[in-house]
């Protein structure tokens, strides 16, 4: 038998467009009649700083324009619309540099690929981490990095280190970087799927698994996403990696055909197959429709005989990703739309005139029957007070009830809204405000509502059945804001923001915050119907 080499997963031409930070730092050498790239570990700093910073203010203007391509689909729902021309305008506020475009600001992901010919004299992995550092201590980003203190206790470490960090060593003399801030609600949606060779005797039972598997993942990731899917994998780590990449746009100059040889492709026939799934799902760009998802990814993989990893995962509306690179020309990272406005010309989607304005500010059993004038999926502007308190917030209240301790007043007098927010930039009342995935409450719902609170709950994703059960025995409610629109809720809808308990929780700490105007959506209602 002949021995043929290939890569894994081959990769065509990059046309990716670069932008320079400087020439600084880097210097051709000779040693020996060869040629090297010596490259000072400041270098390493400063790309990591600036990468991690320009990904939470700036999209690529690839993602810009799937957006704006919803505000012209004929078949795209209102609510569709509306979303997407949200997160334009997110993306334009965030483009200001001080409100990052998602509370979330991501764990930091910076993947090395270093040439055998290029030297740094220096653990890159410290120096890299020190960029990440002051990325997100200069500028007006979240620390959302828990360390542990013992099996059951941690604590956050306050500038979001650690920073995820992989270099591999590869043929030349470039140091290429793949770069991305990944926030916990789309980490949480990628799924590992230990199948074997019957998923692939026919097409109908492949697209009847990505049917119900895609389905699955529902919009508490915050879509519209880039869904990725990986066929094959030598082994079930290669195929949850490569649909990281893949979600991230990462490789979409992998070569599109099998050629026989033992690498993966790219399958451009079944991304748009993939892409009718998300369409016909109906759960749309968060609150019904079409747009569940903007792209596809899938990659075909080689395989064990003996088994079929399938691995599924999403990147968020919020989508940073980078490249970026080291070469003996200088410093360059992945070119963003540094002008967003140029992709929201249909303002009108965004008028608030029509909506029904809800008053928050009044007995909680008055704004129930005046929610329940409106059928499920129904848009809201919401005006008044909001209590903000997300995980470790309810494990707090859940061990109140528990030792007999009455809740306080609050959460039995107003809404809860399921957030955290980004650092405060001066002269605003708060940060980046968007929503948390909501599903990870449901565990305390049943015996907050049980005791008075709860009873109105904002956050963002689909509930579980319980949920629904409980807002039917106790008269509740779940109303859904837009997730990935944290700047824009920040600037435009939060009036005011006061630390009001659990201080020492940080970021997780008990808010009041009064919104006004702020858009929202039925999800389900008091009577135990829901939208999806």
């Amino acid at each position: 038998m002949k021995f043929e080499y290939a890569p894994p997963m081959p990769q065509e031409k990059d046309h990716t467009k670069y932008v320079k930070l400087t020439d600084a730092y880097v210097e051709e050498i000779k040693c020996r009649g060869k040629k090297f790239l010596e490259i000072k570990p400041e270098a390493l700093r400063l790309l990591a700083r600036e990468a991690l910073t320009l990904v939470n203010f700036y999209f690529r203007a690839s993602h810009l324009e799937n957006l704006a391509s919803i505000l012209d689909d004929s078949g795209a729902s209102d609510n569709d619309r509306f979303v997407a021309a949200m997160l334009i305008k997110n993306a334009i506020i965030s483009a200001e540099g001080f409100l990052p475009l998602c509370q979330d600001t991501g764990t930091a992901n910076i993947i090395g690929y270093k040439g055998e010919n290029v030297l740094t004299g220096v653990d890159d992995a410290r120096y890299l981490s020190r960029g990440v550092y002051e990325a997100y201590t200069r500028h007006y980003l979240r620390a959302s990095q828990n360390v542990p203190l013992s099996m059951f206790e941690e604590k956050n470490s306050g500038h979001n280190l650690p920073a995820q960090i992989e270099i591999f060593g590869v043929p030349g003399s470039e140091y290429r970087f793949y770069i991305m801030a990944k926030g916990g609600g789309s980490s949480n949606k990628t799924a590992l799927y230990q199948e074997n060779k019957s998923l692939l005797r026919e097409e109908k039972t492949l697209l009847d698994f990505l049917r119900e598997k895609i389905k699955a993942i529902g919009v508490a990731a915050c879509p519209p996403y880039r869904i990725a899917v990986v066929i094959g994998g030598l082994s079930p780590e290669m195929t949850v990696k490569t649909v990281k990449l893949a979600s991230a746009g990462f490789l979409d100059n992998m070569i599109t055909r099998p050629t026989g040889l033992p690498h993966g492709y790219r399958d451009l026939e079944w991304e748009k197959k993939v892409l009718q799934i998300a369409r016909e799902t109906g759960l749309g760009a968060q609150f019904g429709g079409v747009a569940l998802a903007m792209e596809a990814r899938v990659i075909r993989l080689p395989r064990h005989g003996g088994s079929l990893p399938v691995g599924i995962g999403v990147s968020c509306n919020a989508d940073r990703n980078l490249k970026a690179k080291i070469t003996r020309h200088g410093i360059f990272v992945e070119a963003l739309e540094k002008n967003p406005a140029r992709f929201l010309k249909k303002l009108d989607v965004l008028k608030l005139e029509d909506v029904p304005a809800i008053n928050l500010d009044q007995p909680v059993d008055t704004l129930i029957a005046e929610l329940s004038r409106y059928p499920v999926g129904s848009r809201l502007k919401l005006s008044g007070t909001l209590i903000v308190a997300r995980d470790a917030a309810h494990l707090r209240l859940k061990k109140m009830l528990d030792s007999g301790q009455p809740l306080p007043e609050y959460f039995r007098n107003h809404p809860i809204y399921y957030a955290g927010p980004a650092k405060t930039p001066p002269g605003l009342p708060t940060g980046s405000f968007g929503p948390t995935s909501a599903q990870r409450m449901d565990n305390y719902v049943e015996d907050l509502m049980k005791a008075g609170a709860s009873r109105i709950m904002l956050g963002k994703g689909n509930r579980s059945e319980k949920v629904v059960e409980a807002c039917r025995r106790y008269g509740g409610f779940y109303l859904g804001t837009i997730g990935g629109a944290a700047a824009v809720i920040a600037k435009e809808h939060i009036v005011s923001s006061e630390l009001l308990d659990f201080k020492d929780l940080e970021m997780e700490a008990v808010r009041k915050i009064v919104v006004k105007d702020l858009p929202a959506f039925i999800i389900i209602d008091n009577r135990g119907h829901k939208l999806y």
